[in-house]
């Protein structure tokens, strides 16, 4: 899927298609500016909250080297948009959208999230 839903503490509605949703971690398991890898359903998922309650959920795969590691990419921004630089080569991209904002020919994977009840939800 290539669409994020943030959230903000509230309910977010069922993904489209036959996606279904994961328990992954307690919010607060996450740190402000961040990045969490997690296996979800057998697939290398990469969290990152920023602020209070706003999550994001990507693919860990660096789309250019497919190296395993954006989780461990440096949190930042460009303006108001939030953004996760690659710890390989340094591409930058939106964590909203996975757009590669130095190189439009890459893109990382997005997946909704939500949190419920206090805990981080992504759909697959």
């Amino acid at each position: 899927m290539e669409t994020l839903m943030e959230t903000r503490l509230e309910l977010q509605p069922a993904p489209r298609g036959s996606a279904t949703w994961h328990r992954v971690c307690p919010l607060a398991e996450l740190d402000d500016s961040w990045g969490e890898a997690a296996l979800v359903a057998g697939r290398q998922v990469a969290l990152f909250r920023v602020g209070e309650s706003r999550v994001f959920a990507l693919s860990n795969a660096d789309p250019a080297t497919r190296a395993n590691v954006m989780a461990r990419g440096i949190v930042g921004s460009r303006g108001t948009m939030h953004t996760i630089a690659s710890p390989l080569h340094k591409e930058v991209y939106s964590l909203a959208t996975g757009k590669c904002l130095g190189n439009p020919e890459l893109r990382l994977g997005t997946y909704p999230v939500r949190v419920v009840d206090g805990a981080v939800e992504v759909a697959l």
